[in-house]
């Protein structure tokens, strides 16, 4: 005798050896006894032997009309058995049983469980929609069947390509485009990549990474929500005497910071630290407030910039020259001889811009040499020839002073490098312009002047901030250690990197959110004094610092890790425009890759297959093709 048992939800057969009263032992094809309780035994026969019988049965059940057997089915719960006479007729055998059984097993949406070879058919209307499902998901698999052809003949679907970042970077592995595409990817053998960008699916290497970095930080898109931006009125403030200047360069449109020099030839000499205001026109927590707080900074890229704050009001603030512009000034004390420091002061004020000068287009005039000359032409920088000397005194002596306390000189032995682009092609193709790239030795003069004297406003505003007790947002190295980084936090603590007791970006608040938090800190102390700690908006131990600082620090990374990459697109397009076949370069490390830095170029590259080279060595590399993407 043998007989076919449930096991685990599943279907078997195989001889029956012994029974007991609630138990039968069973003998399989394998020669294997085992136990099995009676109530899961379903139906026994004579003839075929077990594996006969389901292969038999297999065929037998694919015969059955399902909706055929639902139509005459009983409304209440019935047997197999039964089910499968009504349908077969006299003729019904053993093995027709057992077909009727697989295919009720296997047809949950027509007829549900409902005890050991018993069920209850569906009604009507669950029948119905759990077809349309079923339908459905054919639909599915046959349009992931066709998709997966297209892009193995390189071909990308436009829903493929609509999908393209998710696909790439945060994929649904449910969806039919993720499906097609790593099937696809499976039948040629290929990387995902590769494989989209043979069927057509990336056009353009330029708008690949600008489109990346949109999904990733802008999903709901670079413009600002429609929220008008409130005129500011100034006409409170003083005017102050100072006749400022800004140092930036041409490309520069977010003008935070502006310099002015007063008391030349008296003996003591003050320095106006000139930062734009746009905390008077931006309340923490209004709407305003809610999109930089979202954005955290400005996003830089050669030709093209994501702005912190709106056009608008950017534009109120910025310091252009001709204006007279909402400020929030340090001035500093400065002994004409010796260039110390004797005392600082700060005010909420209206400064008078009178010249932005551009150090891409004075670098080559303001030079050591010209500025020490003593009764130099200085009609090209409109006359400031004696206020550029001097700061350039004082931003030297300063720097000296740092250099002793960080305990080593600052290392600029390699330039910073400038991206011009321009139209190349009549349609202006995004990414298909011209790039030139220029080199600008760091520590020149007007970039010593403006660096200097941005340190000092960072370190006064920020002890001056920890004097009165009111919460900064603080940047601090404990020493210069080999993997001792840069930290944020909310307490003043020394900057060893810089050689300060304490450090706040404070400077750039059209720029760096960080920044604003810290002018709103500033702004408090400068109207309110020693009860500043309780009128500021952030007090002691403020969570929202916290929050602020954390969220500040991802997403710088990941912006400034973008403006790198963008910078290394426009540099391997330069290879290309310039049909450059060879670099120089020299060797920054050679285990466990050998690296190489291009002399002439802000190009970092492996190089393949090579060994034993000393760091420093300098080789020419011949380049053989260049990959955008």
């Amino acid at each position: 005798m043998n007989v076919v048992y449930e096991d685990s939800g599943k279907l078997l057969a195989g001889r029956l050896f012994s029974e007991a009263d609630s138990s039968v032992q069973i003998e399989l094809d394998t020669g294997k006894r085992i136990k099995v309780k009676s109530a899961n035994v379903l139906l026994r026969f004579a003839t075929p032997e077990p594996l006969a019988m389901l292969h038999g049965a297999q065929t037998a059940s694919d015969t059955i009309d399902l909706s055929l057997a639902w139509e005459f089915a009983p409304e209440d719960v019935f047997g197999f058995s039964s089910l499968a006479l009504e349908y077969f007729g006299i003729s019904c055998s053993a093995m027709d049983q057992v077909g009727m059984l697989l295919a009720l097993h296997g047809a949950p949406h027509y007829f549900r469980r409902n005890g050991k070879g018993q069920f209850r058919k569906a009604d009507a209307q669950t029948l119905a929609l759990a077809l349309a499902a079923i339908d459905r998901k054919k639909q599915v698999a046959a349009q992931i069947e066709t998709w997966t052809a297209e892009l193995v003949g390189g071909i990308c679907p436009t829903s493929v390509r609509e999908q393209l970042f998710k696909i790439l970077f945060k994929p649904d592995k449910n969806a039919a485009e993720y499906k097609a595409v790593a099937a696809a990817a499976r039948q040629a053998q290929v990387g995902v990549l590769p494989l989209l960008r043979e069927a057509g699916a990336i056009a353009s290497e330029y708008e690949f990474h600008w489109q990346r970095f949109l999904f990733e930080h802008f999903p709901k898109g670079i413009g600002f929500a429609p929220e008008p931006c409130k005129l500011f009125d100034s006409s409170e403030l003083t005017v102050g005497t100072a006749q400022a200047f800004s140092i930036d360069d041409s490309q520069t449109t977010e003008i935070d910071d502006a310099l002015s020099v007063s008391g030349l030839g008296t003996g003591l000499v003050t320095l106006g630290i000139h930062i734009a205001a746009p905390a008077l026109g931006i309340a923490p927590g209004d709407a305003i407030d809610a999109q930089a707080r979202n954005r955290l900074s400005t996003v830089y890229m050669p030709g093209n910039k994501i702005t912190m704050l709106p056009d608008d009001l950017v534009n109120q603030f910025s310091l252009k020259a001709g204006q007279i512009c909402p400020t929030v000034s340090l001035y500093v004390s400065i002994d004409e001889a010796s260039l110390q420091v004797t005392a600082t002061e700060t005010r909420v004020e209206r400064t008078s811009i009178s010249h932005n000068l551009r150090h891409d287009q004075l670098g080559e005039i303001v030079t050591p040499g010209w500025l020490a000359q003593p009764s130099s032409d200085a009609t090209e920088v409109f006359g400031l020839h004696s206020e550029l000397a001097f700061l350039h005194r004082f931003a030297l002596a300063r720097k000296q002073q740092r250099e002793l306390v960080r305990g080593k000189p600052e290392n600029f032995n390699r330039p910073d490098f400038n991206f011009r682009l321009e139209p190349s092609t009549s349609d202006n193709i995004a990414g298909d312009e011209a790039v030139v790239i220029s080199q600008r030795a760091r520590g020149e003069p007007l970039d010593l002047i403006v660096a200097e004297c941005m340190i000092v406003a960072n370190h006064q505003w920020g002890a001056h901030l920890n004097d009165l007790g009111i919460p900064g947002i603080y940047r601090s190295q404990a020493s210069l250690a080999p993997g001792i980084k840069v930290r944020m936090g909310t307490r003043a603590q020394p900057h060893a990197g810089i050689g300060v007791p304490c450090y706040a970006w404070s400077t750039s608040p059209l720029r760096r959110y960080t920044d604003l938090v810290n002018q709103w800190q500033i702004i408090a102390a400068v109207r309110h004094g020693q009860t500043a700690a309780l009128a500021a908006p952030f007090k002691p131990k403020d969570a929202q610092l916290l929050g602020i600082i954390g969220a500040f620090d991802a997403t710088y990374a990941s912006y400034n890790a973008f403006q790198t990459g963008m910078e290394r697109y426009w540099t391997l397009q330069h290879l290309i425009q310039q049909k450059i076949t060879s670099l120089p370069v020299s060797v920054i490390k050679d285990q466990p890759d050998v690296l190489v830095r291009a002399s002439e170029l802000p190009l970092v590259f492996k190089l393949p297959a090579t060994r034993g080279l000393a760091r420093g060595q300098q080789l020419r590399v011949g380049i053989h093709g260049v990959d955008l993407l």
